[in-house]
């Protein structure tokens, strides 16, 4: 009885050993695939900095020259009057639902 456990933790110990390595290559293929980039993680901060093409009337939507779309919370205390089409902006955000929700704007002038 004894031979036969020894035997099938042996033999569980070899498939897991067998098995690690596979995993681990396939990481390392997708992080060193030339060209290759991941989307950012939803909830993860990222920056943007361009000219404003565009304010939404009601000043919780904004648009860049690039087309980049950030909607500014109204919990995010911003003078509405400075942000006007052509002023530099540099602003954090985090990707919530599909939208670049703003976290910090820094309105850097005309």
């Amino acid at each position: 009885m004894k031979t036969h456990t020894l035997q099938s933790t042996l033999l569980l110990l070899v498939a897991l050993l067998v098995a690690m390595p596979m995993g681990w290559v396939s990481d390392v293929h997708a992080q060193a695939t030339p060209g290759a980039q991941a989307p950012p993680a939803a909830g993860k901060m990222q920056q943007v900095e361009g000219k404003i093409k565009s304010v939404d009337p009601s000043g919780l939507m904004l648009t860049l020259q690039d087309g980049t779309q950030l909607t500014i919370p109204p919990s995010l205390n911003i003078p509405k009057d400075t942000l006007k089409e052509g002023a530099i902006v540099k602003a954090s955000f985090e990707e919530r639902s599909g939208q670049k929700v703003v976290t910090a704007l820094e309105v850097k002038g005309p």
